[in-house]
């Protein structure tokens, strides 16, 4: 898994976030998003993607309208889930 962190750098307008949310809803549809939202001590939000290589993963940040319209940067970051199936990754 992947996980992009934004940091808001322009102001965003409704448009462009209407235009985030269907991203977001087409990467759904493709079983490619795991989770996201904003963050609330912070400015900016994150976006967590089941994808099969760091290629994907960055084409995908760079599409997002937020990403690609300037509005906000971001960093990307390999995420590996811990969890009792996996004994936490012991």
């Amino acid at each position: 898994m992947y996980v992009y962190l934004m940091k808001n750098f322009l102001p965003i307008n409704e448009s462009l976030i209407q235009s985030h949310v269907e991203f977001l809803k087409e990467l759904d549809r493709q079983n490619q998003l795991v989770l996201c939202g904003p963050f609330t001590d912070f400015p900016g939000g994150m976006v967590i993607l089941s994808v099969e290589d760091k290629e994907e993963a960055v084409k995908i940040a760079e599409s997002d309208p937020f990403v690609a319209s300037g509005c906000k940067t971001y960093e990307l970051r390999t995420f590996a889930v811990a969890n009792q199936e996996n004994n936490y990754l012991l």
